[in-house]
C-alpha cells in the first residue's frame, strides 16, 4: 500500500492523531457534573460508540434524549463553550499525541495534501494543533459544528481533489460512512471493531 498514489489524505483528529478519549470523557463528567452519575454515564456511553460525531450533537442527545428535554441552541452552545475551555487546557500535552501517525504525517506532509476532518470544535482543534506543534503539517484543518460529511465534500471541491484520489483515515464508524458518501477511500486505525468488520485495516501508518 503506497499512500503516495493518493492526492490527499483526510485524518480524523480524536484517537487517530490525538489519544484524548479518557480527557474527553472528563470533560463531559464535568461540564455535566450537576446531572447525575447515571445519566452521564449514559452520555459517556453514547459518546465512545459514537466518537465521531460532534459534541454539539451529543449535548442535544443529553437533553432530548436521556433528559427527555427540549434545550435551546443558546444552552447547547453555553455546554460547548465551556467543555472547549477545559480541553484547550488539557489537550495541548504533546504527550498525548499518537507517535504512530505523527511519523507518518511528518514523512509525508510535503508529498501528499493532508488535511484534519474533526468532530471536535473547530476554533478549539486549530488552537490546539498549533499548540501541539502539528498545524503546520497540514494543508486544512476543519472541525464542527460542520458535520464530517460536509467536511470531507468542502476538502475535496474547494481543493480539486478527486474523490477517488483521496483516502479518510479514521476510528470510527462515522469516519467511515462519512467517507463512503462522499466516494472516499477509507482506511481505520487503532479501533478493533473496524478490522473485525472487514474494514481496510492499517495496524501502523509508521510502517507505510
Amino acid at each position: 500500500m503506497d499512500p503516495q498514489q493518493y492526492d490527499c489524505i483526510i485524518f480524523d483528529f480524536d484517537g487517530v492523531i490525538l489519544d484524548s478519549m479518557a480527557v474527553r470523557d472528563e470533560g463531559f463528567k464535568k461540564v455535566l457534573e450537576n446531572f447525575g452519575d447515571d445519566r452521564i454515564s449514559h452520555l459517556l456511553k453514547y459518546h465512545r460508540e459514537n466518537a465521531g460525531l460532534s459534541r454539539y450533537h451529543k449535548f442535544r442527545y443529553f437533553y432530548e434524549k436521556i433528559l427527555d428535554e427540549s434545550v435551546t441552541e443558546e444552552i447547547i452552545n453555553d455546554l460547548a463553550e465551556r467543555f472547549s475551555i477545559i480541553m484547550k487546557g488539557i489537550l495541548i500535552d504533546k504527550n498525548l499525541l499518537i507517535q504512530d501517525s505523527i511519523s507518518f504525517i511528518k514523512k509525508y506532509h510535503e508529498r501528499i495534501s493532508l488535511y484534519i476532518a474533526s468532530g471536535s470544535d473547530q476554533e478549539e482543534l486549530r488552537y490546539l494543533c498549533q499548540k501541539l506543534g502539528i498545524d503546520k503539517y497540514f494543508n486544512k484543518i476543519y472541525g464542527s459544528p460542520t458535520v464530517k460529511s460536509d467536511l470531507i465534500k468542502k476538502i475535496i471541491e474547494e481543493n480539486k481533489h478527486k474523490a477517488k484520489k483521496a483516502v479518510m483515515i479514521g476510528d470510527a464508524y462515522n469516519d467511515k460512512d462519512a467517507a463512503e458518501v462522499n466516494g472516499v477511500i477509507f482506511w481505520g486505525y487503532n479501533n478493533e471493531d473496524l478490522r473485525d468488520d472487514g474494514v481496510l485495516y492499517i495496524n501502523s501508518l509508521k510502517a507505510l
